[in-house]
């Protein structure tokens, strides 16, 4: 079932996720406002946090499955998003400031039923959907955002593919795919005084 957007869930979201990054960075900071949404907070969710700075990426770290409270989850996704992403050196202090966050709530994974892999292609709905390829201990996902530098069905696999450290032609009947939507919130989508008021 698609989850619905809402604007105010979000911007709380973005809240706790800079405040987590805030104090594991040691910087003092008030606490979020988000009493009002503690029992949509305390139902299990799965986020991906991403960070951005002058528009490129500078982490991103997320969970596939809802297991733990949602308030758990993006706060430690958030922290591991800026101090644990391989690909980058931790987030310091001084760039707090440049950094712009966006949380993605995951709704529940669909796996995909395929015969070929032009049929799995067929399938992958550009822009709508984040896909999870699984083949033995390779995995992958790229979220639907994804599609905006890689618009073509076939690139898309390829790529994600290559992100689970497989080649990009590689295929097997062994491949599993599951899809799942996203809602999301961007920080550069609000006012810093819309956010944390």
């Amino acid at each position: 079932m698609p989850l619905e957007k809402n604007e105010q869930q979000g911007r709380a979201l973005l809240r706790i996720a800079r405040t987590a990054i805030t104090r594991a960075l040691r910087v003092s900071c008030a606490p979020a406002a988000i009493d009002e949404y503690m029992a949509w907070l305390s139902r299990p969710g799965a986020t991906f946090v991403t960070l951005t700075q002058w528009g490129e990426l500078r982490g991103c770290i997320g969970s596939l499955q809802a297991c733990d409270p949602l308030i758990e989850d993006v706060s430690n996704n958030a922290v591991s998003a800026a101090l644990h992403d391989p690909r980058f050196l931790p987030l310091a202090v001084g760039e707090l400031n440049t950094i712009n966050l966006e949380v993605s709530l995951l709704s529940e994974l669909q796996p995909l039923t395929f015969i070929s892999e032009a049929d799995a292609l067929a399938q992958l709905r550009p822009n709508i959907d984040g896909i999870v390829l699984e083949y033995g201990p390779y995995r992958s996902t790229f979220l639907p955002q994804v599609w905006d530098s890689l618009p073509q069905p076939q690139q898309f696999l390829a790529k994600l593919k290559s992100k689970a450290k497989l080649s990009e032609d590689f295929w097997t009947e062994e491949i599993k795919l599951s899809c799942y939507t996203v809602s999301k919130w961007r920080e550069i989508d609000y006012s810093k005084e819309c956010i944390y008021g």
